[in-house]
């Protein structure tokens, strides 16, 4: 029996350092770490690893789990949610309050990673990968007044969150310093009438006019096409039009409303003591001695205050080349063709927003040599160009449309661009300059450019003088292009893309459709955005038809058998060389 005891004895002591050795390491675990071993979301030795390393990196272990691919992110909310019992909430289903986003300061949003999500009474939602952060807690309590209630959240959704969260509150009321501008004495016009005191307190608010030139200066970086500022009942917002598709970018304080409107009517030279009529006016923002940015002023009085939409004017888009703006290789040919004839009429049609101008003004920067005279009537001149005459219609004054043209007409014009055709008036002008041996640009709202030749007719112009100036009709969209970086080829059935309008040709010839994804580099998995043309040349055959009384689809008709592309056939053949997407052009085109 002593022999056997002795034996038991010397055996345990053997086993004591291997079971010290498995105590030790379980005891250095606790909480989230030795939850997420014991589910088998990470491994002893990787946690360990990780703690180590994040301890190096000065990172929370939830971020470097994350960040370093070494363990699911929805795997460790669960988890910590269980560990702890804290209730867990999917960033994708709800909308983070603004407000409540800015009752907490940014510093500590970008210190601790973590995001307000709602408030209710006194208790703040926080939306925290980890609810072992007390510090985060602590600190925003503390910053609050609050009482802060932990959610747990996905670390990969919270990081996208935070980063688009504290993009929208740049803009606002707080960080706006810039490196590259003084945003307090940045150069722009501004009105000198006279004015009362508290007119002079808004505009003269140093934060206002840092906050405005803030919010231009951005949309130009971000290549924004128009900003609009909307004061509603207990909002105030600015938007931003980026590709063509409208976007919030900050929610500033509503009591700011009548500040920031009255700074952007001063820099426009509007008057500020009028709020009950639309307003009109420009804005010149000097981003440095080569180039200047122009704005495009629009007020208009609303329920609760006016709303201020710009429109961002680039000067160099007008010097992009034709090679850039889209066209094919035939479409490119006939514009050409028609630039460079003594006389006649070119028409561009589409919608507000199509890219009208850019086309005409391309038109004129290729016209625009040392031989030619050349004069263009707008409301107002959206691009400066300098070697052209430019003119700003002024209807109070008498200056419309229909004056400059007669006015033009009497001073040895080559070529005309006139901004817009509006009434018969301006219509009969600008078509007996076509026939009188001048070249004439302009532009005409109509859904396609069958229907252009017919619009005229309505207008009450003779169907022969349509048939003998106008030469050539552009219709035109503007699509948003794919990302190179990340689009993705789409599986799409053969049925569908028939359906679309895909020929069995397309298909036959291996015909691959791309889609949007979204990346770092991109908007949603757009960037930037390409013409879609219908280019119409008015042959003989089109103006007997309007000369006979004929209808659009008649005109439609004939245009198709001369090869004539539709805007719906042009936007597919961007598709087919994988510029766009099936669902863009569905947007911008009919099927």
């Amino acid at each position: 029996m002593r022999l056997s005891r002795s034996k038991e004895v010397y055996s345990a002591k053997v086993r004591v350092p291997e079971l010290m050795a498995v105590t030790a390491s379980q005891s250095a675990l606790t909480g989230l770490p030795r939850r997420l071993v014991q589910d088998g979301i990470v491994s002893e030795q990787g946690i360990l690893d990780a703690i180590e390393g994040a301890r190096k990196a000065r990172s929370p272990l939830v971020a470097y789990l994350v960040a370093n691919d070494l363990a699911d992110s929805r795997a460790i909310a669960v988890a910590a949610s269980h560990e702890f019992g804290v209730p867990l909430l999917d960033l994708d289903a709800i909308e983070v309050d603004m407000e409540c986003l800015r009752s907490v300061d940014q510093k500590l949003l970008s210190k601790h990673r973590v995001l307000p999500l709602l408030k209710r009474g006194q208790r703040l939602f926080l939306g925290i990968s980890d609810p072992t952060n007390l510090q985060a807690i602590d600190d925003i309590k503390f910053q609050t007044s609050m009482r802060v209630d932990p959610v747990v959240v996905e670390q990969a959704k919270l990081e996208e969150r935070i980063a688009k969260a504290l993009e929208a509150a740049d803009t606002s009321m707080s960080g706006l310093e810039d490196d590259d501008f003084d945003l307090e004495n940045l150069e722009v016009t501004s009105g000198e009438e006279e004015r009362d005191d508290a007119a002079r307190d808004d505009i003269e608010d140093a934060p206002v006019v840092r906050f405005v030139n803030k919010v231009l200066l951005d949309a130009i970086k971000r290549g924004a096409s128009d900003i609009h500022f909307e004061p509603y009942e207990k909002v105030f917002r600015v938007r931003t039009r980026l590709d063509g598709v409208l976007s919030e970018i900050a929610t500033p304080p509503v009591a700011l409303a009548n500040k920031v409107c009255a700074r952007l009517k001063v820099m426009s030279r509007m008057d500020i003591a009028e709020r009950r009529v639309p307003q009109d006016g420009r804005i010149k923002m000097r981003l440095s001695k080569n180039r200047a940015i122009d704005f495009r002023v629009s007020t208009c009085p609303t329920l609760f205050g006016e709303k201020v939409v710009l429109r961002i004017l680039d000067p160099s888009s007008a010097k992009l080349g034709i090679d850039a703006l889209g066209y094919e290789d035939h479409q490119k040919q006939l514009y050409q063709k028609h630039l460079d004839k003594p006389y006649g009429m070119i028409l561009v049609t589409g919608p507000t927003g199509s890219g009208k101008t850019v086309s005409l003004y391309t038109g004129l920067n290729i016209l625009n040599t040392e031989d030619r005279n050349i004069s263009t009537a707008e409301d107002p001149a959206e691009i400066n160009l300098p070697g052209v005459n430019q003119v700003n219609v002024n209807p109070k004054v008498g200056l419309t449309f229909a004056s400059a043209l007669k006015a033009f007409l009497r001073q040895d014009p080559d070529v005309i661009m006139v901004g817009e055709i509006r009434d018969l008036e301006t219509a009969e002008i600008a078509i007996k300059a076509a026939q009188t041996g001048h070249l004439v640009l302009s532009t005409l709202h109509t859904n396609d450019a069958p229907r252009t030749l017919t619009r005229l007719v309505d207008m009450g112009v003779k169907p022969y003088a349509i048939a003998t100036s106008v030469s050539l009709i552009i219709a035109q969209r503007l699509a948003r292009k794919l990302c190179d970086n990340c689009k993705e080829q789409r599986d799409v059935p053969h049925e569908a893309l028939e359906k679309e309008g895909f020929t069995q040709d397309d298909i036959d010839h291996g015909l691959t459709i791309f889609g949007p994804v979204g990346c770092k580099v991109c908007n949603a998995g757009y960037k930037g955005r390409l013409g879609i043309f219908q280019v119409m040349e008015v042959s003989e055959t089109m103006g007997r038809i309007i000369m006979e009384g004929g209808n659009a689809i008649q005109i439609a008709d004939q245009a198709v058998s001369e090869g004539v592309i539709d805007l719906r056939r042009a936007g597919l053949n961007k598709v087919k060389e994988g510029l766009t997407s099936l669902e863009e052009i569905n947007r911008v085109t009919i099927e």
